[in-house]
């Protein structure tokens, strides 16, 4: 079979790359969508779809995972229409993993088979704790792999997150 998931990614952390790695057990090849792709530069999305691609890119060659592909997804404001549009982007794919109840329901009124995923050390592994912790000066870089955390700090990541917590109103 052949999967499809979707995230924001914001950062991708070790819950990510453990779900892939369950994803792959059961998948000849999954297709990993990097969601809201057109947004960047907010305390909910700090960084970049091409950031996230070189993330999710670098971590799943560092672990040696290579029947994937990565596919930027921008938001379409109609619900209706996003499963056509994310058909339009990606590799053929059959089944879905998610826990959105609407990308649940969205999906499987176009008959996918949808699968939830496996919630892993939700406590650490969550984009909004591991930004919630770099705002805090909490240890964070056990939740993301070694490859996130050194992209992280060449992008200047962390001060970018800190900056965007000064004045940004959107929740984390």
């Amino acid at each position: 079979m052949k999967a499809f998931i979707i995230g924001r990614f914001q950062p991708f952390h070790n819950g990510h790359l453990a779900i892939i790695k369950h994803i792959l057990e059961h998948n000849e090849y999954v297709v990993i969508g990097i969601g809201s792709a057109q947004l960047s530069h907010t305390l909910m999305n700090p960084f970049t779809a091409g950031e996230r691609y070189l993330m999710i890119l670098n971590t799943l060659e560092n672990s040696g995972i290579s029947n994937y592909y990565i596919v930027p997804i921008e938001d379409v404001n109609s619900n209706p229409m996003w499963v056509a549009h994310v058909e339009s982007l990606t590799p053929p794919f059959h089944r879905v993993y998610t826990n959105n109840p609407l990308v649940r329901r969205l999906f499987y009124e176009k008959q996918y088979e949808v699968l939830s995923m496996p919630m892993m050390n939700r406590a650490s592994w969550s984009g909004t704790k591991i930004r919630q912790k770099i705002l805090n000066g909490g240890n964070w870089k056990s939740d993301v792999p070694d490859t996130v955390y050194n992209i992280m700090n060449d992008l200047d990541g962390i001060n970018r997150i800190k900056d965007l917590s000064k004045d940004d109103e959107d929740p984390i």
